[in-house]
C-alpha cells in the first residue's frame, strides 16, 4: 500500500478531499479484484477437501477474504 493512500485511509472522515485519485483506484481496483479471486479459490478448493479440518479452513480462509472485499468496497463507496 502507498503512503499517499495510508494517509487517505488513516484521515478522518469530514477532514481532508474525500475523493481518491486514479492511482489508489488502481490500487483498489487490483486489491478487489485479488480478494474476490482468493474468495472464489478457497471456496472451490473447499469443495474439494475430504478432511474436515482442512475444509473448514478453507472455508475460512474464503470468509476472511469476503470480509475484506466489502470492507475494501465500503472504503471505496465512502469516497464517492
Amino acid at each position: 500500500m502507498t503512503n499517499t493512500m495510508q494517509d487517505q485511509m488513516n484521515t478522518p472522515v469530514g477532514q481532508g478531499s474525500k475523493k481518491l485519485d486514479s492511482d489508489n483506484l488502481k490500487v483498489l481496483e487490483d486489491q478487489l479484484n485479488h480478494e474476490s479471486l482468493m474468495t472464489k479459490k478457497c471456496t472451490n478448493y473447499a469443495s474439494y477437501c475430504t478432511d474436515t479440518e482442512l475444509k473448514n479452513l478453507c472455508q475460512q480462509a474464503s470468509q476472511k477474504h469476503k470480509q475484506h472485499y466489502n470492507e475494501l468496497l465500503n472504503y471505496l463507496n465512502s469516497h464517492q
